[in-house]
Order: C-alpha cells, then sequence, then structure tokens
C-alpha cells in the first residue's frame, strides 16, 4: 500500500461507520462530524446512494472518507472512483484485498478469527476490522485474539457504544474504533446534525489517552 491506514486516518482513533439513505445528506453530515472532531469516516455501500455520498462527502474536503461493507472487487473499484480513500470490507476476501492494492488504497478486511486473522496477515496485511467485535465477546474477545499475533492492530467496529470505547482502547493493539452510534439513520432521516455534532465530541474526547 502505498498509504499506511495510520496516515489516512490522520491521528484520529475514532471511525464513524455511515449508512446514508440520501446524497442530500452527505455535506451536513460531513461539516458535523469534521466540526465534532472527526478526521475521516467509512460510507457503507447499503444503500443505492452509497457512490454519491463518497463522492460528495469526498468534495466537502474536511474529511478522509473511505468506503465500508465492500464485498466486492467491483465494488472496490466504483468506491475509490467515487474518492474514497480506504475500503473496509466485513470479511476477508482475496479478490478485494487485490483490487485495494491495485488500486493503491489501504484495505481493512474483517476478521472474527485466528484462522482469518493469519490469512490477513499472510496476504501482507497489519490492520484488520473486528467484526462483529460485541457479539464476539468484547475486549475480552479482542485481547484473546491479539495476544497470539503482536504485530496485528485491529478497528474493532460493531455494536460498540460510547460506554465502551474507554474499554477497547485500553488495548493497545487497538488503532481506532468504529461505530454507527455517532450518525444513526435516525437523526440522519430527521436532520439533527447538531446532535450528530455532540456526539462526535463526546466520542473523539473519549478518545484521547
Amino acid at each position: 500500500m502505498t498509504t499506511p491506514l495510520t496516515s489516512v486516518l490522520a491521528g484520529t482513533r475514532i471511525l464513524p461507520v455511515l449508512t446514508v439513505p440520501s446524497p442530500t445528506t452527505a455535506i451536513p453530515l460531513a461539516a458535523a462530524l469534521a466540526e465534532g472532531g472527526a478526521r475521516c469516516a467509512e460510507v457503507t455501500f447499503r444503500t443505492d446512494a452509497a457512490e454519491q455520498v463518497v463522492k460528495a462527502m469526498a468534495a466537502h474536503g474536511g474529511l478522509t472518507v473511505g468506503a465500508g461493507t465492500v464485498l466486492t472487487a467491483e465494488q472496490a473499484e466504483r468506491a475509490v472512483a467515487a474518492g474514497a480513500r480506504f475500503v473496509v470490507s466485513p470479511g476477508f476476501d482475496e479478490e478485494v484485498v487485490a483490487k485495494c492494492r491495485e488500486l493503491e488504497v489501504p484495505v481493512v478486511p474483517g476478521v472474527a478469527t485466528a484462522t482469518e486473522l493469519m490469512r490477513a496477515l499472510r496476504a501482507g496485511l497489519d490492520t484488520v476490522k473486528l467484526f462483529p467485535a460485541e457479539p464476539l465477546g468484547g475486549p475480552d474477545a479482542l485481547r484473546a485474539l491479539a495476544a497470539p499475533f503482536p504485530q496485528a492492530r485491529f478497528v474493532p467496529t460493531g455494536g460498540i457504544g460510547i460506554d465502551r470505547l474507554a474499554d477497547y482502547f485500553a488495548e493497545p493493539s487497538v488503532l481506532a474504533v468504529g461505530g454507527s452510534w455517532l450518525a444513526p439513520v435516525a437523526l440522519l432521516e430527521c436532520g439533527d446534525y447538531a446532535e450528530i455534532l455532540r456526539l462526535t465530541a463526546q466520542a473523539v474526547e473519549r478518545s484521547r489517552p
């Protein structure tokens, strides 16, 4: 990879995970996240508007925007063409990893087991997404998985809320924490960007050492 994920994250330890139903939401959402202190965001490819949202949020300029829930190499290609600077997948897929290498963007595959982590490490990746983190056992599961693999860095995502941040950040292997609680669909649908800003600022503050 030409750009390490640590550079893409720009020092932040919070990765908002966004499922955005409409591209009209993109600019005010980007503004709220940036004002709240976020430096990057993951736009999930779970809606028909995902590519347009990536493009609009990337154009805002206040955030480094990536694509999440990327399941195929073709999706990765479309995401990067729309402006995604990194790619996140819920699982490990060789074709997605190969396409991201070709496109020279960081890729963060999801893992839930030691076997999947070993495959990712063998592919030359040192940062993975622990997913779904809370159903898998939370920080206890992360700690157990990290112990045999000290070279691995984790971005736990899935079911995490503000009350669990300190537990995850206490683990040295955690690079960042991803979460959808920062901008849930309900807040996006009613346009409550002030609350999104508040939640983001709260998370960023608690992520500081």
